[in-house]
């Protein structure tokens, strides 16, 4: 039988994945032998005869499973970025597998016994803080994952964990399938009206390749928002935008309404057996934020301070319409065009006059040089190692002495197997074992307009502070700097998570970054000074709007898991109509719903946590104020930053790691001021 490559350590350079020589026949027995391994190595842990001591427990724990690690990263990786049939089908048989190994860790009396050894015995430790660390997220993860519970109690747990992994996968299937199967077929060009040039060109392109007459809008980001932002036929944006909010809603073999009562169901059923009154009460007891009570105030407050904003706009925003066009209800689908033409008109700011200056490449590099200005850090683009899509872009990361740092690869044009969004990930953390820094390799993922035939990738401005954005957290796992690869990197609190990623798109509004690389992709010539002013001036256009719709998404993800009892719950609309209540500006569309394409929710790993984003701005902001009293590129500002958030991951307490870095708790007026929702 020949040796299956995923089961033995990969003979290439910087241990990479060998993507090229992976075969979809590979994983299913690779999964299979990597978690007898796994078993193996935990019970020669449980079966020790030695006294439990952090060493031969909670770090052979910690140590233990790697190759299964690599094998899931590499795999799960590829079913967001390069999925197929056979892909998906697989995973639905390995999530079940492997949620089962997981529960029969945490469900493992004996391993227990040994773990709450050194637990109980941890004041006569002399541990390190790091250590202490993980010692209790060792403990945590049993006694909160089921290790306390009868055996009966256990075994409903697995049929719990097993159902919902399933369900999870489905639940993203059905999205990505509803995605992909979409289209708006234009056969008259008339219908394009408003269309910028490159737009139209990336319509034309996808219609020939999929070998029709005409232009074809899709469901995806890059030819989504363009049409929705310029296009004056007003019928078909309304066409488009029912597509896209019905996803997962339309009663057939792709509907989520039944998997998202079911996955509610059982995340509440599971936190009640483990002795929790909702999932949220779970899930915020590992946060910043630590109850459901503390996360409602706070979404409620900020909702107080930008729901009069918001209102104000959008009356504003109406009013603009109707002198405009007569529009007498400003609905969903008129909201990004006509907000496109008010910013225009008050600012003489288009995003079409923006793009030029924003060349990926010019981005890529950009990011880059912000990178090095701050951190030291080099990217050298290697073409020796392998990928999984010709669309891969690969680098060698270096620090200023030419140290290793990390594999980075960078993936950022949409197609058929890759779901969408945008969002950065892990294929191997750091980690410091037997005196050796093993190095990560860090991943993002984006969809961004694609060239054309007569032009390079042009980027909306959204699209730059979103590359930004991810780069945020790549750097965030490229300078981890811990021992233990479960505290590595962007293993944080989820709502401390995004705070490298949200600070670092503050780069993206200040002149003396963006003359590093914006630059004109046919004339080379800088960006000028009066268009940073009104991107700078435009940065809070529509903000109460904005913060208003962040809030809505985080109460009702809170409503879903914090609320009433899922069981009461029979209608995914009605329930979510509730939750939108408070936060409504436009006129609700019954063909619609948000629920059963919430990815973040439903799919990710945002359950409970989906305030994070403004919870996470809050912190970026205070930390921007720093860095803009300093200096932007301040070396000092960077050291301490880089030394106690983004090298630490997470082996300290989030606001402890804060206060180091700031001196101080973050102030909540920083955002508001930035927000244009209080005055200076």
């Amino acid at each position: 039988m020949t040796k299956n490559l995923l089961n033995n350590s990969f003979k290439t350079k910087y241990n990479t994945a060998p993507f090229s020589k992976i075969e979809n026949n590979h994983y299913l027995p690779a999964f299979k032998q990597a978690i007898n391994d796994a078993k193996a190595e935990i019970d020669t842990i449980t079966n020790n005869e030695a006294e439990p001591t952090f060493s031969n427990t909670i770090e052979a724990l910690d140590f233990s499973g790697d190759q299964l690690s690599r094998i899931s990263s590499i795999f799960f990786n590829l079913n967001s970025a390069e999925t197929n049939d056979e892909i998906q089908r697989i995973a639905q048989e390995v999530s079940p597998l492997l949620s089962e190994f997981s529960n029969d860790i945490t469900l493992n009396e004996d391993l227990f016994k040994r773990v709450k050894a050194v637990y109980d015995n941890k004041e006569a430790l002399n541990l390190t803080t790091e250590q202490q660390t993980l010692l209790d997220k060792k403990y945590k993860g049993f006694s909160r994952n089921g290790a306390n519970l009868p055996e009966d109690k256990k075994q409903e747990l697995r049929e719990i964990d097993k159902e919902l992994s399933k369900l999870s996968l489905k639940f993203g299937e059905n999205v990505l399938a509803e995605t992909n199967k979409y289209e708006l077929h234009i056969t008259n060009e008339a219908d394009l009206g408003g269309l910028p040039e490159n737009a139209k060109e990336d319509a034309k392109q996808t219609a020939e390749q999929k070998e029709k007459d005409g232009w074809i809008i899709t469901l995806q980001h890059p030819s989504y928002v363009p049409f929705m932002t310029y296009a004056k036929n007003r019928a078909l944006r309304k066409k488009l935008a029912l597509a896209f909010g019905s996803k997962g809603f339309n009663n057939d073999d792709l509907d989520n309404q039944e998997i998202v009562l079911n996955i509610v169901k059982l995340r509440h059923k599971r936190a009640n057996l483990l002795g929790y009154k909702t999932h949220a009460n779970f899930v915020l007891e590992e946060r910043m934020a630590k109850n459901p009570e503390t996360v409602t105030t706070f979404l409620n407050d900020l909702l107080e301070k930008a729901k009069p904003a918001a209102e104000k706009e959008f009356k504003t925003l109406s009013a603009f319409a109707k002198d405009l066009d007569g529009i007498e209800t400003l609905q969903k689908w008129d909201g990004a065009y006509y907000a496109e033409k008010l910013k225009q008109k008050l600012f003489d700011l288009d995003d079409e006059k923006l793009k030029p200056y924003f060349k990926l490449e010019n981005v890529i590099n950009g990011v880059f040089i912000v990178a090095n200005k701050l951190f030291g850090l080099q990217f050298e683009e290697i073409n020796d190692i392998d990928k999984y899509h010709d669309d891969v872009l690969t680098y060698k990361v270096t620090d200023c002495d030419g140290n290793y740092i990390s594999i980075f690869y960078a993936d950022f044009f949409p197609r058929a197997g890759k779901r969408g969004g945008a969002w950065m990930t892990v294929y191997k953390p750091q980690f410091i074992k037997d005196g050796e820094n093993d190095r990560p390799h860090i991943s993002i993922v984006c969809n961004f307009t694609k060239p054309t035939k007569t032009k390079p990738s042009l980027l909306t401005f959204n699209e730059v502070t979103t590359l930004f954005h991810e780069f945020g957290h790549a750097l965030h796992g490229m300078l981890a700097n811990t021992t233990y690869p479960s505290l590595s990197g962007t293993s944080v609190f989820w709502d401390f998570v995004e705070l490298p990623s949200q600070v670092l798109e503050n780069w993206c509004y200040e002149q003396e970054a963006l003359e590093l690389f914006a630059t004109h992709y046919e004339t080379g010539e800088v960006i000028p000074m009066d268009l940073i002013a009104k991107i700078k001036a435009s940065a809070t256009f529509n903000e109460g709007m904005q913060t208003l719709r962040q809030i809505s998404f985080g109460l009702l993800d809170m409503s879903w898991h914090s609320g009433e009892s899922p069981e009461s719950i029979s209608s995914v609309k009605a329930h979510e109509s509730k939750a939108f209540k408070n936060t409504k500006l436009y006129p609700d569309v019954a063909e619609n719903c948000m629920s059963t394409s919430f990815s973040h929710i439903f799919q990710g790993g945002y359950s409970s946590g989906y305030y994070s984003y403004k919870w996470a701005e809050v912190l970026d902001a205070d930390a921007f104020e720093y860095f803009k009293e300093e200096g932007i590129f301040s070396k000092s500002v960077a050291a301490k930053f880089k030394d106690n958030v983004l090298s630490q991951g997470g082996t300290e307490d989030p606001m402890t790691l804060y206060k180091r870095f700031r001196g101080k708790e973050p102030q909540p007026e920083a955002l508001l001021k930035r927000a244009g929702l209080i005055k200076e």
